[in-house]
């Protein structure tokens, strides 16, 4: 192992311990190791894979700390991976002398306002455990090229960017797991204008990203995992038990995922969100011109807009999730609610909503609830909305606006509050064909049981 005390370094938090490291790093033998202590550097430390050969950086089970007193990230790992992750596409000088650089056990804290992290340039097989990194900007920074990277066991912590950035890069097979990502003021996880597949998001705490704490920041509306392929595509990912919770931000979400204009592929979707624990901002789901994404077996709350808002996309499967608010705040509540708008093909099953007793916010500073519906359906086509419940909507259970093809099936839409706050359970209007309510118990208030236009044919319901 090179030990960076053997080649000058101080550790003193004091002494500028660049050029000592830089040192144990050429004349090394490729550990680059920490021992218990500060280390200050005021530029970065980049390795060149190609030049340098494989490489380790340690901190001694996270007592050393790597002090970024410069602008720019502590640590640059650059590779020279041009290809696809297939093994026909590795040159025998790549598993030679980059494969798999990690970095593991170490601190890395910010002292300059452009301060970063750990940037990882065209790499294969970067590898992150256990590294803390805060008061910085963006903590990790993956650009141009990645190949599987893994990040697992890290935390990213109160920083003025991201905690982890994948910022125009062509990147496969990625896993970040069992992380905490938190108090990051522009996301915890963002992705923009890039090629991303096969991205692997799984047991995480993502939470507190865009607090309050941060002052003097302009309030750009992000979300804990924000997902945006206006350029780039981005595609086959995972986002699975995580509990990915917020401070309320306007315009923020926990997950952010917007596709590109929705007359053309979209170019975000086949995703997976399942059994997370999701609550706490302005929209909690909120994807935008998206195709083939399942939400299932999550639990998502305090939506001070929607739990769920789903713009301009098709093949979307919402099952079995609940939808909730927390009654521990109580008499302090936020609504509930789902709302799709100009979409096409989706499927919501197995869906349990309820709303709070008041039908209203009651929390101060979270604003007026602009909702019609506890579930909004509006100018959809070959919809499916089948056995769920949906409870204390206000002022109605359901509403369906200028939908085609749509069917309602197997549902209860009740509201047992006292007094009972919901006009109807179904409310439909506008222009429409080929649309069914069937077979489902409906509450009845002051307006009715179900409320609806002549095109809509109803069969077997039990109003009362």
């Amino acid at each position: 192992m090179s030990n960076v005390r053997d080649f000058g370094a101080a550790g003193d938090g004091e002494q500028d311990d660049t050029a000592a490291i830089e040192h144990a790093l050429h004349d090394g033998d490729g550990v680059l190791e920490f021992p218990t202590g500060r280390y200050r550097i005021t530029r970065p430390i980049e390795v060149r894979l190609a030049e340098h050969g494989p490489l380790a950086v340690s901190g001694s089970g996270g007592t050393a700390k790597l002090i970024m007193a410069g602008a720019g990230p502590a640590l640059v790992l650059v590779g020279t991976h041009t290809t696809s992750a297939a093994p026909a596409g590795f040159r025998p000088e790549e598993w030679r002398r980059e494969r798999m650089p990690t970095i593991s056990d170490i601190e890395i804290e910010g002292a300059h306002p452009q301060a970063d992290g750990i940037r990882i340039d065209q790499v294969m097989q970067a590898t992150l455990t256990g590294v803390l990194i805060r008061e910085v900007r963006t903590a990790v920074h993956i650009v141009r090229r990645a190949r599987n990277v893994l990040i697992s066991g890290c935390h990213f912590y109160h920083n003025t960017g991201i905690g982890i950035h994948f910022d125009h890069v062509n990147l496969h097979q990625a896993i970040v797991v069992g992380s905490h990502i938190s108090y990051c003021r522009r996301g915890g996880l963002r992705i923009e204008a890039s090629e991303i597949r096969n991205l692997q998001i799984t047991g995480n705490d993502i939470e507190y990203n865009n607090h309050e704490s941060f002052t003097g920041f302009e309030p750009e509306p992000t979300a804990e995992i924000y997902i945006d392929a206006r350029e780039g595509s981005i595609r086959e990912g995972t986002i699975t038990g995580n509990t990915i919770q917020a401070t309320y931000s306007p315009g923020g979400a926990n997950i952010r995922m917007i596709g590109n204009a929705p007359d053309v592929n979209h170019k975000a979707g086949l995703w997976s969100i399942s059994g997370n624990l999701i609550g706490s901002q302005e929209n909690n789901l909120h994807l935008t011109s998206v195709r083939g994404v399942t939400i299932t077996g999550n639990v998502i709350y305090s939506g001070h807009s929607r739990n769920l808002l789903i713009e301009h996309s098709r093949n979307i499967v919402v099952g079995d999730n609940v939808f909730d608010h927390n009654p521990d705040y109580e008499p302090g509540e936020l609504c509930t609610g789902i709302r799709l708008v100009d979409s096409v093909d989706c499927n919501l099953h197995g869906l349990m909503i309820q709303d709070g007793q008041a039908g209203r916010h009651t929390i101060k500073g979270a604003g007026p609830q602009s909702r019609e519906a506890l579930v909004e359906v509006v100018r959809c086509r070959r919809v499916n909305l089948a056995g769920g419940q949906i409870l204390e909507g206000a002022p109605y259970g359901l509403l369906l606006e200028e939908c085609q093809d749509t069917l309602i099936s197997g549902c209860t839409i009740l509201d047992g509050r006292t007094p009972p706050l919901m006009q109807a359970a179904i409310l439909w209007r506008g222009a429409g064909r080929g649309n069914l309510v069937t077979g489902c118990r409906v509450g009845t208030g002051p307006a009715g049981a179900i409320v609806a236009e002549p095109h809509v044919r109803q069969w077997n319901n039990l109003p009362g």
